[in-house]
């Protein structure tokens, strides 16, 4: 993807150790609490095989990022991160390439987090349409490990959301718990679920059956997917417009 600008951003995919660092450092405040001026760093053996989306500032400050993984073939699933959580051997029945997007994460003033959001979605836009893919997946994450603290938007999830069964990955590991519709306020509930979420599912993403406890980021994995060919054609066209 070659780097873009809109208005007072720029839009690009990190270079060099310098810029992942810049992204890991966002990360650690986003997914492990850090003050604004940490120098701890989010990183996992992972960061090395992806490519790394920075949405910066008009000071060059991160404001957003984002890494993603390409699977050109089924087997490839295996080593992506999601795998760790979730057995991807039902994606098989898809047809590839694949994108798995991870660390998807915003730290930017009030009044530009929309804009930061859909310019990290404009840059997986242009990176879709240039490799082609068919399905985009990742792992959602819920703050916290106490399922019971998002009750509501996870009996939402499995009363409108759960993909085919053919499809639904398989929760591998240690800890979960089934996703189970029961009573919520369907309202209240999707306003409590995370943004990125809500966009997922805006695109006519679905959901796994199972949420897993990923205590290493104090967080709760969604497993989430969009089949590129289902994206409702107006959203289809406000991200191929941000993209442009």
């Amino acid at each position: 993807m070659q780097e873009f600008t809109k208005g007072r951003y720029r839009v690009r995919l990190a270079r060099d150790a310098q810029d992942l660092v810049a992204v890991q450092r966002l990360r650690f405040r986003a997914f492990r609490g850090g003050p604004r001026d940490a120098a701890q760093l989010d990183a996992d053996a992972f960061d090395a095989r992806c490519r790394h989306v920075m949405v910066e500032g008009g000071s060059g400050e991160v404001l957003a990022t984002c890494r993603v993984l390409l699977a050109h073939r089924a087997k490839e699933l295996a080593g992506c991160y999601s795998a760790q959580f979730y057995d991807l051997a039902s994606l098989s029945a898809l047809p590839g390439p694949y994108l798995e997007i991870g660390r998807f994460c915003l730290d930017a003033p009030q009044g530009e987090a929309a804009d930061a959001l859909r310019l990290v979605w404009a840059a997986l836009t242009r990176i879709v349409e240039a490799e082609g893919v068919a399905v985009m997946f990742g792992c959602t994450s819920f703050p916290g490990c106490d399922p019971a603290a998002h009750a509501g938007p996870l009996a939402l999830l499995a009363a409108k959301h759960l993909g085919p069964v053919g499809l639904r990955p398989r929760a591998v590991a240690p800890e979960w718990v089934p996703l189970v519709a029961g009573q919520h306020d369907a309202t209240g509930a999707a306003a409590q679920m995370p943004p990125l979420l809500r966009t997922y599912l805006l695109m006519g993403g679905w959901v796994g059956a199972e949420a897993v406890i990923a205590r290493d980021l104090s967080t709760l994995h969604v497993f989430t997917a969009v089949e590129v060919a289902t994206i409702p054609p107006n959203r289809a066209r406000l991200l191929r417009a941000d993209a442009s």
